[in-house]
């Protein structure tokens, strides 16, 4: 398993002439959408002895499209140097040893399309482009020259290496020219034969023509190529070129005649178990490489990725080898685009291919052979999942349509890839293996599929035959539910597949009968825990690893707990306000088995919590309980939480991965940021921690990478904020910006392609435009980028011949269509000119102008006109054929004849009005005619019926006019007058129909309007309007219309839900009213304390206040906060707080007499609690509550509300006389702010709490000294340590004041190390330690102590406590034995990662010296390296004082104690400051604690201070 971060790039870029390269040494760079990915080559790439000899060492990054060509400098000396184009219109050239820009030009005005670096002129780069322009850009004197040969796409250019200024170009219609850029671009050989696009071009790497023995007079063609004799100039003469085309041949040319030599057909090989679709059609690329080294050889592509090497010393033959023809399977399985050589540092002749099958192949030419395969991604890396059976099985969802499974552990090859494309056809957005059966891994998709594949076997997956109708966010193996559950023990399995999707909804699929159908848990939940409101959208599930509990996260940020069996509701947390992305279990294997229970959660905020939800599950209530307060808080990513994982290596570590475009390291029980990884230039969308290696974690992101990293090589601690995170922004930028399609994709380059999917998009290419939630969205954007095709849809005209029509109309009137839904319209420009109609009537527009017209003419007509009608009306006999031919001729006449001929009239003239664009005109002459009906269905057809025709409709009869109401309505509809059409379909009562249609289209509002108004008050299609307005609403964060739209529905729980969903004061407050109005008291109660608690925040005291009032189930809270303000303002008077509060209560403002008294005093006048049932009312209320301990990070905001609800407890208790209660909750009190390291506030609270000390309570107590509890004892000597020093500060300085106490390692769990305790207690402290190594020293100042001072001196004793000296020993060694267990694995990692890389000893040194200044005190070091200890010794030890902590008794345990041992040397410290202060029995006493427990490490420099 290598020691060495590995990365998965994105897929080299496909249809592109030459966008790969390497140069000798061993450099190879590929472009991969807008970047060049670097690849190192053979020894040099520093990779593990016995893997393959490569490492992705970097990326160019600069472009802001597609690149569309790739190319090094073939000089020596300037082989760091290579050039790039880009669909952005530049073209940059690169250092490669910098990775930045040396300089750039964007002269090409069209898309370029070829590039080639001289191999004959150091600083000259040629390039062509779609539209046939050539520009050869000199670099050193920033010279350009642009030659335009023929009007003709570009595919490929190939710099001559023989002569500096012959360039061969070939282009898309299969001409090859020959130019002299030092002639103005004059055509030197015209070589025709080729009949489609050049793929490929390479010149004979000897000059001349004495290398092939080629027949002259094979391949009969004409001398005269181009119709005239071509002067045989040295220029000229001698040198072969090859082409590959499209054609399905390679031909060889002669320059010295000008014409082609020897053709090449590809054979049609037998396909040898490709790994792809049978049905898809694959169009070829033809691509070649001439062998330096032999030139009586050729390498060629063929149809399926084979590799040919032709033979060209037998003209006459056509003789080839296959690549790799011995092992199975070694091929590229789809077409190769690029192949390029490469000679390493050892001399090795490689050759490197790129493919549309997404795998960069490296080939041995001695051989043929395939030494490495290096796979890429076509899409975002969207889900990360090591199988838990077959450890190192890396599965990873991307987004072009492939499942990976990567074995990491892979000893032979780092990137041994399977891939899973069958049965997908989507984006695989989630993956989860199963957690016993070897193989078996599910997969969800983007189109809402769900599958389960067996990864040994080459069978196609089996699918869910339930689909979700959005995207699947998350799959989870769990036990069955009802009623899948139901069956006997044989005939359910024993773990079911569970797959929440992006609608919300969580369904159980049976995976023994994956075409049975999935059940929504939705109906269990509801009828188990018997709700009545809706129930929240799911977005997240996640199992505990024991299957005994299920977590759901929300869209509304609510997290659920359900117990099984049958999903009863134990507990809800509000802690996110948005969209629930991830929710992780820590694992069960740790040294603290407490931990399994901490859940770590990450939503659309960039905060993540850890919930500790030990007591809940443990107490299993009947009623769920709603958590508001998290264990932990993990702040500083500055967007999106997509994905968290627990280290299985650690107790209590996370990493996770942000939008922020980092991933995380935390150590959550400090709350402490660790490491933050920076590599990705896109968003990350998952992360996952190596089962394997504790230093290794791996993370995948939008920019389609997986990177492999160590958390031991981050620099940076934490996620960029400001600047740094603006400037990641940029990076992340620099990705491809959201541009619309442009109407001429490539299709200028390729054919129609026939399949349907290929897997082969190119996603982002314009950044996603769609909402995206879960990591996952609707429309990323991974378009068929570059796959240059038509859009579907059109027939495949043109794989054989070349396009007629232009690809530019074809695009776009296919969007046309597709945009209006409406063929019909497309055929109908004239509606334009309707405005112009309407003017045109107001100048009285004759209904019949042609017969008008025809009675303007000449005079003899108009006679002419009189006969024939005479004639007509007046021959009795049948009328001869010819005065009918008259009649037929002058149809005006019609309107003096017979009802018939006025018919043909009225038709002659409709058909005038619409051909000049005048239909309404038409429409009335039909009407005078009497054919409504016709008008009608004529109009209805071409999409032209008005508000007057659908008027006119009933004269026509009823049906006539339903019918026409719904045409027109269907009509509206095209034409996005959705309103309009509803009320015309009221109008034909279909009231269903109009609130369905308004609906649909996003018309709530009307929708809502008219159904109030036309239907039922009961009727479900009201509630439903409503309940979906409101849902959008919420989405879109308009909270208070969708309370509005909820509370219509008489839905008041969601109501006040949503109402809260901002978390402002004003919302909350507002919310909690309007649950207290509906009766809903439990949500109204807890709405208000979280609203007081944000007013809190903000230090408004009366709101708070006010806030609570309207609760009496918050009366006790009233109290804390009460307290808490007595307190910020006893603070503030003796300025000991830093914010200024000016809304205090007017109770708050008497300052006489001792606090607890004014407490309850103002507890008497503002609360009215004055009897002992109301104190012991509220204290049965606070007692519910428990706050998690404190940590140095813990807000002080935050710290002294918990102070103070602990401080509550403790004057009630003893109030009501309950003295035990009112001892553990001061202590607790007291406690809280010794673990947060806030010696002021511990000191306060000593002050108002205790002013004469514990005696009272002692006497309160009654009791004798026997039965004094260990509460008690620890509360007496956290009141001695506090004064023990102040005492001793006040000896250091002149001002015995105390600031603010630095102490920076205070921890009472034996997990946690100790070390720091002395070294960081206080500056004075250290120095005196380090500076008085003799502790005779006289003392500086004639100290002269008080009465009080000698009686505090002699209570000291208290401290001395045998037996806690004894377990804070025992707690030391565990947690030192666990701390030298930790570095052992470190420097063992340490060595590991210096094995396998190759950075040189110097830094290694370094690094190791950092990890030791680290790791341990200086002075310890020596000792330890003295003395090292084997793990058996460290075992030992451990398991000594892990038993010796077992016997004692749980009252010693549970109570913190001052360190015993610190307290020793404070005294010992007064001791020698100021002789005499401090008895000799004391001191005594002192050395022998301190010689008897001071063994561990942190202690034994200050006991050979002292007791030597």
């Amino acid at each position: 398993m290598g020691q060495d971060p590995r990365t998965l790039p994105p897929s080299p870029n496909w249809y592109c002439a030459r966008c790969s390269d390497a140069v000798p040494g061993g450099l190879f760079g590929f472009a991969a959408r807008t970047s060049v990915f670097l690849v190192r080559v053979g020894p040099s790439a520093g990779a593990i002895p016995g893997t393959p000899p490569f490492r992705v060492i970097g990326e160019l990054v600069g472009h802001t499209e597609r690149v569309s060509g790739f190319t090094f400098s073939h000089h020596p000396g300037q082989y760091n140097l290579c050039a790039t184009s880009s669909d952005d219109g530049t073209v940059k050239i690169w250092d490669v040893e910098t990775k930045a820009v040396v300089t750039e030009h964007a002269l090409h005005q069209h898309t370029i399309s070829a590039l080639h670096w001289s191999p004959q002129v150091k600083d000259l780069i040629v390039s062509g482009d779609e539209k046939g322009v050539v520009f050869c850009y000199w670099l050193n004197r920033n010279d350009s020259q642009h030659h335009f040969i023929e009007p003709r796409t570009i595919f490929c250019l190939t710099c001559s290496p023989h002569h500096e200024d012959l360039v061969a170009i070939g282009y898309k219609d299969g001409i090859v020219v020959i130019i002299d850029i030092s002639k103005k671009g004059e055509v030197i050989h015209r070589l025709r034969g080729h009949d489609d696009e050049i793929h490929s071009i390479a010149w004979c790497p000897l000059p001349g023509e004495d290398c092939l023995s080629i027949n002259q007079e094979e391949n009969s063609e004409p001398e005269i190529p181009n119709g005239k004799v071509i002067e045989q100039t040295p220029v000229t003469k001698g040198c072969y070129l090859a082409t590959g085309s499209k054609d399905q041949t390679i031909r060889i040319w002669s320059c010295s005649r000008g014409r082609g030599v020897m053709i090449l057909k590809l054979p049609f090989l037998k396909r040898r178990g490709g790994g792809i679709d049978p049905t898809v059609k694959e169009r070829l690329w033809l691509t070649l490489h001439w062998p330096k080294d032999q030139p009586t050889q050729l390498v060629s592509s063929c149809f399926g990725g084979e590799l040919l090497l032709w033979d060209l010393t037998q003209s006459w033959r056509r003789k080839y080898t296959l690549f790799s023809a011995s092992s199975e399977g070694q091929n590229h399985s789809r077409i190769v685009f690029n192949l390029c050589p490469l000679q390493t540092e050892d001399d090795k002749q490689l050759l490197l291919s790129t493919s549309m099958d997404r795998d960069v192949k490296c080939w041995d030419m001695a051989t043929l052979e395939c030494c490495w395969t290096l796979p890429s991604l076509g899409g975002f890396a969207y889900k990360l999942a090591f199988s838990p059976v077959d450890m190192g099985c890396l599965a990873i969802g991307v987004g072009d349509g492939m499942i990976r499974v990567w074995n990491t552990l892979s000893i032979k090859n780092n990137y041994d890839v399977k891939n899973f494309w069958q049965g997908v056809k989507s984006k695989v957005t989630a993956l989860c293996w199963h957690p016993a059966k070897e193989g078996c891994l599910a997969f969800g998709t983007d189109d809402g599929k769900v599958g389960l594949y067996d990864t040994y076997s080459n069978k196609p997956p089996q699918i869910s035959s339930t689909y979700h109708k959005k995207t699947v966010y998350t799959l989870a193996w769990g036990p069955p539910l009802p009623p899948i559950s139901l069956g006997g023990e044989g005939d359910r399995p024993s773990l079911t597949l569970y797959s929440c999707g992006g609608e919300g909804i969580v369904l159980q699929h049976n995976p023994w009968k994956l075409g049975g159908e999935a059940y929504d848990i939705n109906k269990l939940i509801r009828d188990t825990n018997s709700i009545k409101y809706k129930l929240p959208v799911h977005t997240e599930i996640s199992w505990k690893a024991d299957g005994k509990i299920m977590a759901l996260g929300n869209e509304d940020g609510s997290i659920e707990i359900f117990q099984v069996p049958n999903l009863k509701l134990i507990c809800t947390i509000q802690q996110h306000h948005k969209l629930v992305n991830t929710i992780s279990w820590h694992h069960e294997h740790g040294s603290q088995p407490e931990l399994s229970y901490l859940m770590a959660s990450g939503s659309n905020n960039a905060v993540i919590y850890v919930h500790n939800l030990k007591t809940v599950i443990e107490s299993n209530p009947e009623t769920p309980v709603t958590i508001t307060e998290p264990y932990r808080t993990l702040s500083g990513h500055t967007a999106k939480i997509t994905s968290v994982a627990w280290s299985p290596h650690h107790d209590g570590r996370l990493v996770s991965a942000s939008y922020d475009g980092t991933a995380q390291v935390w150590d959550t029980l400090r709350e402490e940021p660790l490491c933050n990884f920076r590599g990705h230039r896109g968003r990350l969308l998952c992360v996952a921690w190596s089962p394997l290696d504790p230093d290794c974690i791996y993370s995948g992101a939008d920019d389609f990478c997986v990177y492999k990293w160590l958390t031991s090589m981050q620099e940076h601690s934490r996620p960029p904020q400001g600047k740094k995170s603006i400037e990641l922004e940029k990076k992340r930028l620099s990705q491809p910006k959201p541009k619309p399609k442009k109407k001429k994709k490539p299709t200028l380059r390729a054919p129609v392609k026939q399949e349907v999917y290929d897997g082969n998009e190119d996603e982002s290419i314009r950044e996603s435009s769609g909402p995206v939630e879960n990591g996952v969205s609707d429309q990323e954007g991974e378009e068929e980028a570059r796959e240059p095709e038509f859009p579907s849809g059109v027939a495949s005209v043109a794989s054989r011949e070349p396009v007629t029509c232009t690809p530019v109309s074809l695009g776009f009137e296919k969007s046309k269509v597709t945009v209006n839904n409406k063929v019909t319209l497309l055929k109908k420009e004239p509606p334009k000119e309707k405005p112009e109609s309407l003017t045109k009537k107001r100048k009285a527009r004759s209904m019949l102008p042609l017969t008008t017209s025809l009675d303007h003419r000449s005079k003899e007509e108009l006679h002419q006109d009189c006969l024939v009608l005479a004639t007509a009306k007046h021959s009795k006999a049948e009328l001869n054929k010819e005065v009918s031919a008259d009649l037929e001729e002058r149809f005006h006449l019609g309107l003096f004849t017979d009802r018939g001929a006025l018919y043909r009239m009225i038709e002659v003239e409709g058909k005038g009005h619409l051909e000049n664009g005048h239909p309404e005109l038409f429409h009335q002459l039909m009407l005078w005619k009497g054919d409504l009906k016709g008008v009608l269905q004529t109009a209805a057809e071409r999409g032209e019926l008005t508000d007057s025709l659908v008027a006119m409709a009933p004269v026509a009869g009823y049906h006539v006019w339903l019918w026409a109401v719904e045409a027109f309505a269907k009509q509206l509809c095209f034409q996005d007058q959705y309103v309009k059409a509803a009320s015309h379909l009221l109008s034909i009562h279909k009231v269903y129909e109009a609130v369905e249609l308004l609906k649909s289209n996003h018309f709530y509002r009307e929708a809502i309007a008219v159904a109030k108004a036309r239907l039922r008050p009961e009727d479900p299609i009201l509630k439903d309007l409503y309940l979906t307005w409101g849902a959008i609403l919420e989405k879109d964060g308009h909270y208070a219309v969708a309370a509005k739209c909820y509370l219509g529905a008489a839905c008041a729980y969601d109501a006040a839900k949503v109402l809260s969903k901002k978390g402002d004061a004003a919302s909350l407050k507002t919310a909690a009213e309007l649950a207290s109005i509906v009766g809903e008291n439990e949500l109204s109660s807890s709405l208000a304390l979280r609203g007081a608690q944000e007013l809190l925040l903000a230090r408004n005291w009366v709101g708070a206040q006010e806030a609570l009032k309207l609760h009496e189930s918050l009366k006790g809270q009233r109290l804390v906060f009460c307290l808490l303000e007595l307190l910020s303002k006893h603070l503030e008077e003796r300025q000991l707080l830093e914010a200024k509060s000016s809304s205090y209560n007017t109770w708050a403002t008497g300052t006489a007499g001792p606090f607890v008294e004014r407490v309850t005093a103002v507890w008497k006048s503002a609360f009215s609690l004055e009897s002992p049932e109301q104190y012991q009312a509220a204290l049965q209320q606070l007692q519910s509550i428990k706050y998690p301990s404190a940590t140095n990070n813990t807000p002080s905001k935050q710290l002294l509300l918990h102070i103070c609800h602990d401080l509550t407890l403790a004057v009630l208790s003893q109030q009501v006389a309950s003295w035990d209660a009112a001892v553990e909750a001061l202590l607790r009190a007291v406690v809280r702010s010794y673990d947060s390291g806030n010696f002021t506030i511990m000191q306060e609270v000593h002050s108002a709490f205790l002013p004469e000390g514990c005696d009272h309570l002692k006497h309160k107590r009654g009791e004798p000294q026997s039965l004094i509890t260990p509460a008690f004892k620890s509360l007496e000597a956290f009141f001695i340590y506090g004064h023990l020093y102040e005492f001793w500060w006040s000896l250091s300085r002149h001002c015995p004041k105390s600031s603010v106490w630095v102490r920076a390692a205070h921890r009472r769990t034996a997990s946690v190390e100790q070390s720091q305790q002395i070294n960081n207690a206080t500056p004075e402290e250290t120095d005196s330690g380090d500076s008085q190594p003799e502790p005779n020293r006289p003392p500086e100042l004639d100290v002269r102590l008080t009465e009080e001072s000698k009686q505090m001196l002699i209570t000291c004793k208290e401290l001395f406590s045998e037996k806690h000296a004894s377990l804070q020993n025992s707690q030391r060694t565990v947690a030192e034995v666990q701390e030298t267990l930790a570095e052992m694995i470190r420097q063992h990692q340490k060595s590991q990662v210096c094995k396998s890389t190759t950075n040189g000893p110097d830094k290694n040194e370094s690094e190791q010296a950092a990890e030791q200044s680290l790791s341990s005190p200086q002075n310890e070091c020596k000792e330890e390296k003295n003395q090292p200890l084997s793990l058996p010794e460290l075992t030992k030890r451990l398991t000594e004082a892990n038993e010796k902590i077992a016997k004692f008794p749980e009252s010693v345990k549970i109570w913190p104690f001052p360190d015993v041992l610190e307290c020793c040397l404070i005294l010992l410290h007064i001791g020698s400051q100021c002789p005499g202060s401090v008895t000799q029995d004391m001191q005594q006493q002192a050395q022998q604690l301190l010689q008897k427990y001071g063994n561990t490490k942190v202690y034994k420099r200050y006991c050979e201070t002292f007791c030597t």
